[in-house]
């Protein structure tokens, strides 16, 4: 008897799971296996709106070597797992977060200038790690920890109360165009928490090449009860000499943009709910 040649019915094809999206391999895969990983936070934290934008660039030879020979060292990845204990990291020095170093340059002179700080520098850019780590080392500069990941889960899930002696955020992206507004990071949550994190009397130095975003800075700051301006006049801060001319500092002062400090110190005790 010949076979049927009716068509039989398919098998059920798997119906995609909510959620099933599959991020491409260099966003799970880590560049350097002894390198900084490249989402130390993973799933296990909420996706919200971010202020950084992670992207994949060329990592020099000297970068590379720098990242796989000091990154168990001198790196850490921001996981939100554990508290650091940065008296142990630091050997009991007065700790200075840093958010976004771009290449490192600036954040390795006022390690070199300042030896009695420890500076935790905090940025996704890999390339930029790798250089920071090659600066310090080049330098002798043991002051200097780089940490890989997003900033805002390192000051809420790892780092304890009132344990910061400054906090620097030099040149963050201003998300010029309207709709982008909340993905800038200096708005009234973010400084919730820092203040939380930053000692009494400590100082969030901001600093700005965007006009508009530094109005912004100025206003949420002032409007802020745990941070009061370090100026009399309740205006823009005159660049510290502490804080270098960055090369992109440089590059916006030659398009003729007008660069705005800010040091606000954080007042008393924060909110009981740290």
């Amino acid at each position: 008897m010949s076979e049927s040649l009716t068509p039989q019915p398919s098998a059920p094809q798997p119906v995609p799971e909510a959620n099933s999206y599959v991020p491409p391999k260099w966003r799970t895969e880590p560049r350097f296996p002894d390198g900084p990983a490249p989402d130390p936070a993973g799933s296990h934290h909420e996706r919200r709106i971010r202020s950084f934008q992670p992207r994949r660039s060329r990592v020099t030879t000297g970068q590379g070597e720098a990242l796989k020979r000091l990154w168990g060292t001198w790196g850490l990845d921001i996981d939100g797992r554990s508290v650091i204990d940065l008296d142990e990291m630091f050997g009991g020095l007065p700790v200075v977060l840093e958010i976004g170093f771009g290449m490192g340059e600036a954040t390795a002179q006022m390690a070199a200038a300042d030896p009695s700080t420890g500076i935790l520098a905090a940025d996704v850019h890999t390339p930029g790690q790798g250089n920071l780590l090659a600066l310090a080392e080049r330098g002798g500069m043991t002051n200097v920890r780089v940490a890989n990941g997003d900033a805002i889960i390192l000051l809420r899930e790892m780092l304890p109360p009132d344990s910061l002696a400054g906090l620097r955020v030099y040149f963050p992206d201003p998300w010029p165009k309207a709709r982008h507004h909340k993905r800038r990071l200096i708005q009234p949550e973010f400084l919730d928490l820092a203040a939380t994190r930053l000692a009494p009397g400590a100082v969030l130095h901001c600093a700005t090449d965007w006009e508009p975003y530094a109005e912004q800075m100025l206003e949420v700051l002032t409007a802020h009860p745990l941070f009061e301006n370090t100026q009399a006049d309740g205006g823009y801060a005159p660049r510290p000499e502490f804080r270098p001319l960055t090369r992109f500092e440089g590059q916006g002062l030659d398009k003729g943009h007008v660069v705005q400090d800010l040091l606000f110190a954080r007042r008393g005790h924060a909110s009981p709910n740290e």
